[in-house]
C-alpha cells in the first residue's frame, strides 16, 4: 500500500512541471472585437474591459462557425486571442474567431 501511495506521488511530481509548460506563458484575451486594422485589434471583454493587442505577420488566425464565406475577422466577431507579453504590450500569436452570436439567457 505504501508503494502504490509513493508511486502515485513520484509520477504526479515528474508530471506536473510538463503540464504546467504545455500551456506557455502567454494569455488569453476573450470577447467582441471593436476595432481591427492590419496592426492591433480591439477587444471588449464579458467584464466590459478593452484590450488592445498587437497583430504581426505571424499571428495565425483560425475561423469556426463562420456564416459568411471565409475572411478575416471583423468587428462584431467573437474572438479568443492567445498572446505573448513584452516590453510594449501584448502580442496575438493566434486568434480563434467566429461570428456566431453570443448565447443569451431568458
Amino acid at each position: 500500500m505504501i508503494f502504490l501511495r509513493l508511486l502515485t506521488a513520484a509520477l504526479f511530481l515528474i508530471c506536473t512541471p510538463v503540464l504546467v509548460a504545455a500551456h506557455g506563458s502567454g494569455r488569453h484575451v476573450l470577447g467582441v472585437v471593436t476595432a481591427i486594422d492590419t496592426v492591433h485589434i480591439e477587444i471588449k471583454t464579458p467584464k466590459g474591459q478593452s484590450v488592445s493587442v498587437r497583430l504581426t505577420d505571424k499571428t495565425q488566425y483560425r475561423a469556426k462557425n463562420l456564416r459568411r464565406t471565409k475572411s478575416s475577422p471583423q468587428v462584431g466577431d467573437r474572438v479568443v486571442i492567445e498572446t505573448e507579453k513584452d516590453d510594449a504590450g501584448l502580442i496575438a500569436t493566434e486568434v480563434h474567431y467566429s461570428d456566431s452570436k453570443p448565447k443569451t439567457t431568458p
